[in-house]
């Protein structure tokens, strides 16, 4: 039996149950496309992203309360650039364009589109003429995100022109009758102040939908959408103690109970006493059905020589499949393999509209391509902030609900340039603690989307005790981010960063220089490797 774990199209959502109003998300290639459906869902209203060319039949099929269309990179002019298909105007339900969105209804309904002398990026200033329905209540002057070169000029016949900014005559249109609303700026980031009012705005009082979605009706729609799919199959879960992996484990859990066998696999490149806690966790505290497999040696001998991180990922995903292929030979016949994959993996592994593939993840691409399990992810639609809510819901210890992401490969790909040797393995794994401890100790574990520690393959000259030394460097990498899809460099105090540098530099010999990574994503990414 093989699985087909490329995706083609958009993220799959998770199926809302019939109670739950929907909105539907059109994905025109814009940066941001994925950002809108979040930002719905955080206002209690189920979202789907779907790319643009799905056809008004498959949206129909839906019956969503709403529709909008997300902003993208290309001109409304340019040949091959997306089009709107004029019958999801026809649908009778509320359509909101966003950015490029909103200059493809402008087009298509008889109003002026044309390129700028001058584009308008970054932050704006917008002014309100005529609040209207959409922008009602909302102060006159205020500033927006804009990120377009073409420009409205001219609203079309029968719609309102609500605003302008500064380098667009129209920046936000209306027809109330028709139900159709277009704004020029990005409501769904942070850097427009009001954007989440405007959008609660359109969901509520334009398309009148009930705000049910929540982390208690994901656990109720996903427990029913396993049960759906496994039946009374048996059902393998790779457990590595990380939030996505257990909030898995615990949903595929409570849908299907025994016929759920954990397998825990120490690949050897765990933090330290991770394995120890992971089995701890769920063995004795949840009582879920646990197999712990030692498989520290088998890894190390399959990366023996390997330096190039696609490479340690995708055999590190081979061989994990291997164990797991191993062991359920072991536990029965299982025929499904649950896994803790995130949007945000599918995203960055190629699986959006258009996107492209900037590393392939653990739990997207590195999978072999006759992987003999059907794969169950319940979490393959949320966001690293939504998953940790769900695990509340489930009753997870705020410890591991709160973890900080750990890549599916650990440690190996946090030696960059090298061989993942047993040596450099266990002097990252001694710095990686030190780090943690004093992170924690300083009160800023819960601030940081991530902190850890890289080791390159370099060595550096040194004077420890009056010697000439030759050590490693660690490097220091510490994020905030809200999803993962950007970061910034945090601002550890300096206080802080010497005691990190004085105590990996003492209690590890073979390590003699500590340095800081304020690289922010974009341009790289929070991982090195």
């Amino acid at each position: 039996m093989t699985v087909h774990h490329a995706v083609t199209d958009a993220p799959r959502a998770p199926v809302p149950s019939t109670a739950t109003d929907e909105v539907v998300v059109l994905d025109y290639g814009g940066q941001y496309s994925q950002l809108i459906a979040r930002r719905v869902r955080e206002l209690g209203v189920f979202s789907e992203l779907l790319p643009h060319h799905v056809g008004a039949e498959e949206v129909r099929r839906r019956a969503p309360k709403g529709l909008i269309l997300s902003g993208g990179p290309a001109s409304v002019y340019a040949d091959g650039a997306p089009r709107l298909d004029p019958q999801l105007l026809e649908l009778g339900i509320p359509v909101l364009g966003i950015c490029y969105g909103m200059q493809l209804l402008v087009r298509e309904l008889g109003g002026r589109v044309e390129g700028a002398e001058v584009g308008e990026f970054g932050r704006s200033e917008l002014t309100v003429q005529e609040p209207g329905r959409l922008l009602a209540g909302l102060p006159r002057e205020q500033t927006c995100w804009m990120s377009h070169r073409d420009t409205v000029y001219s609203a079309p016949p029968g719609f309102t022109a609500l605003a302008s900014s500064t380098a667009s005559p129209v920046a936000a249109v209306e027809s109330v009758e028709r139900g159709v609303y277009g704004i020029q700026f990005h409501p769904e980031v942070v850097h427009t102040p009001y954007g989440q009012t405007i959008l609660q705005r359109f969901l509520e009082d334009v398309c009148v939908c009930e705000r049910t979605w929540s982390p208690a009706s994901v656990v109720e729609d996903q427990v029913a959408r396993i049960r759906e799919q496994v039946g009374s199959g048996h059902v393998i879960c790779g457990l590595s103690g990380g939030v996505d992996s257990s909030v898995a484990a615990l949903l595929v859990h409570r849908a299907v109970g025994d016929q759920l066998t954990c397998i825990f696999v120490d690949h050897g490149f765990m933090r330290k006493n991770e394995g120890e806690q992971v089995i701890a966790a769920f063995r004795d505290h949840f009582k879920v059905p646990l197999v712990a497999v030692d498989a520290g040696e088998r890894f190390l001998n399959r990366l023996a020589g390997v330096t190039d991180p696609e490479a340690k990922r995708k055999a590190i995903g081979a061989e994990f499949i291997r164990v797991f292929e191993e062991e359920a030979r072991r536990v029965g016949d299982a025929h499904y393999l649950v896994q803790g994959t995130l949007y945000s993996d599918v995203i960055e592994s190629g699986g959006g509209t258009g996107a492209a593939t900037i590393k392939s993840h653990h739990n997207v691409g590195g999978l072999p391509d006759d992987l003999q399990f059907d794969l169950v992810e319940p979490l393959r639609s949320l966001f690293k902030d939504e998953v940790r809510a769900v695990g509340a819901e489930l009753g997870l210890p705020e410890r591991l609900v709160w973890r900080q992401p750990f890549p599916g490969p650990g440690l190996a790909i946090r030696i960059v340039g090298g061989e993942a040797t047993r040596e450099r393995l266990n002097v990252l794994r001694e710095a990686d603690a030190i780090l943690q401890d004093e992170i924690r100790k300083a009160g800023l574990y819960r601030e940081l989307w991530q902190s850890f520690c890289v080791l390159p393959d370099i060595r550096t000259v040194g004077v420890q005790g009056d010697e000439r030394t030759y050590g490693h460097v660690v490097v220091i990498r510490a994020v905030t981010s809200d999803d993962a899809m950007t970061a910034d460099w945090a601002r550890l105090p300096y206080d802080l960063l010497e005691q990190i540098a004085s105590r990996m530099i003492g209690e590890i010999r073979e390590v003699n220089r500590v340095v800081l990574d304020i690289t922010s994503k974009p341009p790289g990414t929070i991982e090195w490797e």
